[in-house]
């Protein structure tokens, strides 16, 4: 894995599972680890929900916008974490891939989109001591 690994989600419509895994793996680990996020049919709009749920934490994924997945966005990437694209996502040697199995937020109100984003922060904290850990003696 290089200095700074680059991580890549992907969903369906890259409106929800993807867009709270990169907002949390960014707020979590900073500039040490390049995101990208994707879905394999973007939607137009982060869904409302989602944006509220992570409002609530202190994160704002308001002014996101899905993106469509591409095969570079893959090759770019050292971390290809998939949630229900089945086998959307192009596989390419060398990539370490990981499939979350993640209820899917879309329709859902901020109530049934909290556990998913708490879920998600675990998962992503976990992620994170494998692929970017903090150096002895540095703080959060």
């Amino acid at each position: 894995m290089p200095d700074k690994p680059s991580v890549l989600f992907v969903c369906v419509h890259n409106a929800g599972r993807s867009q709270m895994a990169a907002a949390w793996l960014t707020h979590l680990a900073g500039d040490r680890v390049e995101v990208r996020s994707a879905g394999s049919a973007p939607a137009d709009t982060v869904n409302p929900a989602v944006v509220e749920a992570m409002r609530e934490v202190g994160i704002d994924v308001a002014t996101e916008t899905p993106k469509v997945l591409t095969a570079d966005a893959v090759r770019a990437s050292d971390v290809c974490v998939t949630m229900g694209c089945g086998d959307a996502c192009p596989v390419f040697p060398g990539k370490r891939y990981l499939d979350w199995k993640l209820d899917d937020p879309a329709g859902e109100g901020v109530e049934a989109v909290r556990p998913i984003r708490d879920e998600i922060k675990t998962l992503i904290e976990t992620l994170i001591s494998e692929i970017a850990p903090q150096a002895s003696g540095a703080t959060k």
